[in-house]
């Protein structure tokens, strides 16, 4: 049974895991964990976790929930599982999973760790924007379950599809490799299409009277925190960079077909394209 849940990191993933668990678990309390004082403080406010506590507390957790940046996930791992008894589970919920399990690899404490990546989100960041049924019909990617303790695994796994994920088992290396072109890409390319159009249309009022709902919903994600996602780049770089190779090389095709008049190839590049409607409509 899980009665004491901590969250380190109470942002949007973990603001929302701790208001998900709370809904399911009731009886749970909620601890929340961050060195942003602000953000502990609106997340008591507005009933996202009950008590703030600190990280030599998680020894009475029966979950621990790392919801920080990548970087800062990786140095306070190893340090967590010292500390966590033999009887509690800690779980990430970070986008790069090579480096976290990389790092615990040889730790005694290893099967108290379980890998994960709820692919859920939005482009908001804290406290507020933390919602409730975030995760419902969410895949959450589990790495390494082999190396977690059956009984521990068992509670946690048990607890999120209550939640309303569906639990997908993958290897850290292929996650991430996945991830680069399925997430990290799209963001990059957000991020990216908002710089152009800011450095041609100096006009703010321009860019705000002409942005229709193709521009707003691609460049959305261009309001995500580079915070956090500048360690996942980082992590993740290999991977990165040769999914960008790859979409640099299909932009580069795309433009020599229109300079060459060849509307013919625009057409045919544009309506193979369109069979992801059929991929994306299956999973639905």
């Amino acid at each position: 049974m899980i009665n004491t849940t901590y969250i380190i990191g109470v942002g949007l993933i973990g603001g929302s895991l701790a208001i998900d668990i709370k809904k399911q678990r009731p009886d749970c309390t909620i601890y929340g964990i961050d060195t942003n004082v602000q953000h502990i403080n609106e997340a008591l406010e507005l009933g996202i976790i009950d008590e703030k506590a600190a990280i030599e507390d998680i020894r009475a957790a029966d979950l621990v929930i790392l919801a920080t940046p990548v970087d800062t996930a990786v140095i306070l791992l190893p340090m967590l599982l010292d500390s966590i008894s033999d009887f509690g589970l800690i779980v990430d919920v970070g986008s790069t999973k090579s480096n976290i399990c990389k790092i615990v690899a040889l730790h005694p404490k290893r099967r108290n760790f379980l890998a994960m990546h709820p692919i859920a989100g939005t482009e908001f960041s804290g406290p507020k924007a933390a919602i409730a049924n975030l995760f419902q019909k969410k895949t959450n990617i589990i790495c390494e379950i082999e190396k977690t303790a059956a009984t521990l695994q068992e509670k946690a796994l048990n607890l999120f599809a209550t939640i309303g994920m569906r639990m997908r088992y993958m290897h850290p290396e292929s996650h991430d490799k996945h991830i680069a072109y399925m997430s990290h890409l799209s963001h990059i390319s957000a991020f990216m299409l908002g710089k152009t159009v800011i450095e041609k249309e100096k006009n703010e009022r321009d860019i705000f009277d002409m942005a229709g709902s193709g521009f707003e919903s691609t460049v959305r994600l261009a309001k995500s925190s580079p915070a956090m996602w500048t360690p996942i780049f980082k992590q993740n770089k290999d991977n990165v960079i040769e999914t960008l190779q790859e979409y640099i090389s299909n932009l580069s095709r795309f433009k020599a077909l229109l300079e060459n008049d060849d509307f013919e190839g625009v057409y045919k590049e544009m309506d193979e394209t369109n069979y992801i409607k059929t991929i994306l409509g299956g999973i639905r």
